[in-house]
């Protein structure tokens, strides 16, 4: 059995588009994935697979292949199951059709998808998109879109002026880098530093030393770390 006709459905037409999903699956017993020569719905993979323990940011991660009636090609996909927030017995499954992604890349950018949902909910709740009038017109849908798109944009700079303290002088610009993950080298790059620091500190090492030790450290770490380091590694 394939997997239901909606989501796979999506998944696979969004891909055929040239373009990568990341989106939140629906716990259905008739959504089902392909995993190694079975189709599984979420609920049996999750059962069926071990998972991280501990401090980790998810529970578990698998790839799988997303078919559909429909379309001739079968789509590699990953699937990163989290921790409801709401409620810690609970899980959330994401999927990725980039599997070059790593799990963490995958929840941080499902979780920039929040500021969507507030916008959906105002223009539609609130600003009548869609409810407003009943045409049928190709342009008069145009321009009702036109004019709750101005309504948000109205609402959005009286919100940023009055309530926003990022609004104030220099904070806005002080604040725009939150919107930018950290990324791994830059991560890497604070691990060595401390650890430059503590053998300095601690074991009172001569510069010429830590920097070989530092260099033996690199050069021993696992090749998918080495690769996503954009500074040469010199290997004995």
């Amino acid at each position: 059995m394939l997997i239901s006709f909606g989501r796979a459905y999506v998944v696979l037409s969004v891909k055929n588009l040239g373009y990568d999903v990341v989106a939140r699956l629906k716990n259905h017993e008739n959504y089902r994935y392909l995993l190694s020569g079975a189709c599984l719905s979420l609920s049996r993979i999750y059962k069926s697979n071990k998972k991280h323990r501990g401090m980790s940011r998810y529970l578990l991660s698998v790839i799988v292949q997303v078919r559909h009636n429909d379309f001739d090609v079968t789509v590699p996909a990953e699937i990163v199951f989290i921790r409801d927030k709401n409620n810690r017995k609970k899980w959330i499954a994401l999927i990725s059709t980039d599997v070059s992604l790593s799990e963490d890349e995958i929840v941080a950018l499902y979780g920039k998808r929040w500021d969507i949902e507030p916008f959906h909910k105002i223009i539609k709740s609130y600003l009548g998109l869609a409810k407003e009038f009943q045409m049928r017109s190709f342009d008069a849908l145009a321009a009702h879109t036109a004019l709750v798109m101005a309504r948000y944009i109205f609402l959005s700079l009286e919100n940023r002026e009055n309530k926003d303290e990022r609004s104030l002088g220099e904070l806005f610009l002080a604040v725009c880098d939150e919107l930018d993950d950290i990324s791994f080298q830059y991560a890497f790059g604070l691990i060595i530093t401390v650890l430059d620091l503590c053998l300095r500190d601690y074991l009172h090492l001569a510069a010429g030393r830590i920097d070989s030790f530092v260099q033996q450290f690199i050069t021993a770490l696992p090749g998918y770390i080495k690769d996503r380091l954009c500074f040469g590694v010199c290997e004995s």
